[in-house]
């Protein structure tokens, strides 16, 4: 089943399931109640698929990135917030800051909660997702690395559109069977496979739930693995994840 948000034509806000070319609108996300009558797909522009309560990012969370950059496995997530204004969608147009120098896009697998939960096991995690969407998790490099004393997450990974979701949210795939991919300008830039995490979903949700309560809507980002690039404007930079989708966007330069 997918999951997604769009405006319709006359800009009502909808989210609902996807089936036959149509958006049937739901009461909610996650919810079996119909909100109206089924919308064709075309005249549907969709959007980021949730609004996150919490949006969330994982740091060395591959295998194969922590080995080339020497770290250790993480027993526990290592994560940081995005600003629920750094949200973006499918062919959004995202503005580079002159203030955040050089930017990479990192490809990535995101986690939507569906349910609200707090203390869980991995076992009870896994009922606990919603599903997976497509994640590309921005980031300023020269702004996270700047202060020696302080690495910048926050900052760095904040500006507005720089936590690019989509296209929809698939509830019924193995996400270790997946391949996250980035094409910029359609060249293929970033291919890594989801089973390389260190920390696989249900153990994510399952720790992330010891620190605090996850609410239906939170948006985890899975982390990314070797091959994240700079990025500058005029890039059409898409994450690619075949089984959910894939969710472009185009970079821009501040207006002068």
């Amino acid at each position: 089943m997918q999951w997604a948000r769009g405006k319709t034509g006359n800009g009502t806000e909808v989210i609902g399931v996807i089936a036959d070319d149509m958006l049937h609108p739901r009461a909610a996300l996650g919810s079996d109640e119909a909100a109206g009558e089924a919308i064709p797909l075309a005249d549907v522009t969709l959007m980021a698929p949730v609004k996150p309560g919490k949006f969330i990012g994982l740091w060395n969370n591959f295998k194969a990135a922590a080995e080339k950059g020497g770290h250790a496995h993480p027993e526990h997530p290592l994560y940081f917030f995005k600003a629920d204004t750094s949200l973006s969608g499918p062919g959004a147009v995202v503005e580079i800051p002159a203030s955040a120098g050089r930017v990479v896009f990192e490809g990535e697998l995101g986690i939507v909660i569906g349910k609200t939960c707090k203390d869980i096991t991995p076992e009870e995690a896994k009922q606990a997702i919603l599903g997976y969407t497509c994640i590309n998790d921005f980031t300023s490099l020269d702004i996270l690395n700047a202060d020696p004393s302080f690495p910048q997450w926050t900052r760095a990974k904040s500006f507005d559109g720089f936590g690019v979701a989509g296209p929809v949210i698939e509830t019924e795939i193995d996400w270790s069977a997946l391949e996250i991919k980035v094409l910029v300008n359609e060249r293929e830039r970033q291919s890594y496979p989801a089973s390389d995490m260190i920390l696989p979903p249900e153990q994510i949700v399952s720790c992330l739930s010891r620190d605090m309560t996850l609410h239906p809507g939170d948006l985890i980002a899975c982390g990314t693995s070797l091959g994240a690039r700079p990025v500058k404007p005029g890039m059409a930079v898409e994450v690619v994840i075949e089984g959910i989708g894939s969710v472009g966007v185009t970079m821009s330069a501040p207006p002068e």
